[in-house]
């Protein structure tokens, strides 16, 4: 039976999952809402797929609450048809296929989302990759090359090399002519990282990544690490890193609070900083989505950049996908369908 309709000819009620209490997968309950209206500035995604990515784990958990104004439906990035459009908003017409980065509300078959967080899904790219690439991309765009300051020639390390962020790091750096070299867990995650572009992937189970990091460069260091390690790792990043080099912290997997050397610090002179991207304004969303449609989108215009898709489940097992990350299992990103 299909769902009673407005006069717009939209489902007036959409399915969603949604968190039942914070815990496990098991919390993670299908469930019917009234369709949201898209505000002034904004457009309704009809929602085709959506990402998986770890702060929907943790908003799943309780340890990340969703910032003021936005829905407590996970996902933050979607792909899918713009179904309707708010006042003021004339980039985007019903019909348009688009990705949107998303400060939550992707796992539903209706999304609202500001106008300027959406790209246009490039000729040939299906609606499960485009739903891979907003929160990866603008998460290394932002961190690797306007915090990290990464420049082609130089050299770069990033943690957890097999997962959505770091392949997609691996690409990115790779495309813009820096040297790479990824961590990952076992020989096949340490593979993938290769085949995408790493110069060396490290595997953290049998190798020490400083000592391997010394010998690739000659003793030198690195110029950039991305960390999502945290606390365990930050002492040893430093001890990687070049002088001059930087360390941008994106999440703290391992903890996050951590001791290292000050000296460290001061003799390479280095530079360390960090970033959040759900909490971010509006208006500097809006510019780091420019940003990526001018220095990102050509690479995926013309099929050189792929978000590494590792598997599709339908809207439904929302909690398969979660446990499916939790298990470290995967190569890449996991997606939900919504068709």
């Amino acid at each position: 039976m299909s769902e009673p309709s407005s006069d717009t000819g939209l489902p007036l009620m959409m399915t969603v999952v949604e968190i039942a209490e914070p815990g496990g997968p098991e919390v993670l309950r299908v469930a019917k809402r009234p369709r949201p209206q898209p505000q002034t500035g904004e457009v309704l995604i009809e929602v085709a797929a959506a990402g998986v990515n770890r702060p929907d784990l943790l908003q799943r958990a309780g340890s990340y609450p969703p910032p003021p104004g936005a829905s407590d439906i996970p996902g933050l990035e979607v792909a899918g048809r713009v179904a309707a459009v708010g006042a003021g908003v004339t980039e985007w017409q019903v019909g348009d296929s688009v990705c949107a980065l998303t400060s939550g509300g992707g796992y539903a078959t209706h999304c609202v989302v500001a106008a300027s967080q959406c790209l246009p899904i490039p000729a040939g790219l299906s609606m499960v990759a485009a739903a891979g690439l907003p929160e990866t991309v603008f998460t290394v765009w932002s961190n690797v090359f306007e915090r990290g300051r990464l420049r082609a020639g130089e050299s770069f390390l990033v943690h957890g090399g097999a997962g959505g962020i770091g392949t997609m790091a691996i690409q990115l750096a790779s495309a813009f002519g820096a040297t790479v070299f990824a961590t990952a867990r076992g020989v096949l995650k340490c593979e993938a990282c290769v085949a995408l572009g790493a110069k060396r992937a490290i595997n953290y189970l049998s190798e020490d990544f400083v000592t391997v990091i010394r010998a690739e460069t000659g003793n030198r260091g690195v110029d950039l690490v991305l960390d999502m390690m945290g606390a365990e790792y930050l002492g040893r990043n430093l001890d990687a890193l070049a002088e001059e080099g930087r360390h941008v912290s994106i999440a703290f997997l391992t903890g996050g609070r951590a001791t290292f050397s000050v000296r460290t610090l001061m003799a390479k002179r280095l530079t360390m900083t960090g970033s959040t991207l759900r909490p971010m304004p509006l208006a500097a969303k809006a510019a780091l989505a420019a940003a990526v449609r001018e220095h990102v989108w050509p690479l995926v215009a013309d099929g050189r950049l792929r978000p590494v898709i590792y598997a599709t489940l339908p809207l439904a097992k929302a909690a398969e996908a979660h446990e499916l990350v939790e298990s470290n299992q995967h190569i890449g990103k996991v997606i939900l369908t919504c068709v």
